[in-house]
C-alpha cells in the first residue's frame, strides 16, 4: 500500500512492526530504566526542647516523636504502638500532654516542647519521677516516661478545673479521687499491669488521701 507522502508498507511490514511495538511495552518492571531518585524536600522547623532553641531541617512527614528521637537523640520519649493508643510517646507541647507519634513536627515550629528528659535528672528529679521510684510504678520501664509526662500534665488540668469523661460536679474544681485518675490516665498502656503503684505515685503527689 502506499500513502498520500510517498511512503509504501507492506502486509508484512506492518506486522512486524506491530510485533516490535509490542515487544517493547511488555518489557517487565526490572528490565525498565528506574527514574531517577529526587530527594525529599525538607522545610526548616525550630522549636525549644527542655528549655533549648533547637533547629532542624525535615521532611515535612517526619513526627515529632521521630523529630525528638532520630533528629535531636531524645530518646526517653518511646516510640510504642505508634497509633496513639498506648501513650508511651506522650511529651508535653506547651504545656499540655500529646502524643507525639500522631502529629508531624513542622506543625509545632516556635512552640516549647517538654520530654522526660527536660522534667528532671538524676539527683534533681520531678516529684513525680521521685514518686514512681518510691511507688515502684514501673515494671519494665517502657512505659514509664509517658506516663510520668501524662500524670504531670494530668495534675495540672485539674488544677486548670478541666473536667474528665467521669466527673461527676463540675463545680468542683481540683478534686482527685482514683476515678478522676484512672480515666485521665487512661490513654497511657501499662503491659506490666503496674497500675496500682502509679496511681500512688500520682495520689502521693497529688497530696490526695483517698484515691487507691
Amino acid at each position: 500500500m502506499t500513502d498520500t507522502n510517498g511512503f509504501s508498507l507492506t502486509r508484512r511490514g506492518a506486522l512486524v512492526s506491530g510485533v516490535a511495538a509490542a515487544s517493547t511495552t511488555a518489557l517487565p518492571l526490572e528490565a525498565r530504566p528506574l527514574p531517577a531518585e529526587t530527594p525529599a524536600a525538607t522545610v526548616p522547623v525550630s522549636f525549644t526542647v527542655n528549655g533549648k532553641k533547637r533547629a532542624l531541617d525535615l521532611d515535612p512527614r517526619v513526627t515529632l516523636l521521630d523529630a525528638l528521637r532520630e533528629h535531636l537523640h531524645l530518646t526517653g520519649s518511646k516510640k510504642g504502638c505508634d497509633h496513639g493508643q498506648c501513650g508511651a510517646c506522650t511529651v508535653m507541647v506547651e504545656g499540655k500532654r500529646i502524643n507525639s507519634c500522631l502529629t508531624l513536627a513542622v506543625m509545632h515550629d516556635g512552640d516549647t516542647i517538654t520530654t522526660i528528659e527536660g522534667l528532671g535528672r538524676p539527683g534533681d528529679l520531678h516529684p513525680m519521677q521521685a514518686a514512681f521510684v518510691k511507688h515502684d510504678g514501673y515494671q519494665c520501664g517502657y512505659c514509664t516516661p509517658g506516663q510520668i509526662m501524662a500524670a504531670v500534665a494530668m495534675l495540672q488540668e485539674v488544677k486548670d478545673g478541666v473536667p474528665s469523661y467521669v466527673s461527676a460536679d463540675l463545680t468542683v474544681a481540683g478534686r482527685i479521687d482514683a476515678q478522676e485518675v484512672r480515666e485521665r490516665m487512661s490513654g497511657n498502656i501499662c503491659r506490666c499491669a503496674a497500675y496500682s503503684n502509679i496511681v500512688a505515685a500520682i495520689a502521693d503527689v497529688a497530696g490526695a488521701e483517698d484515691v487507691a
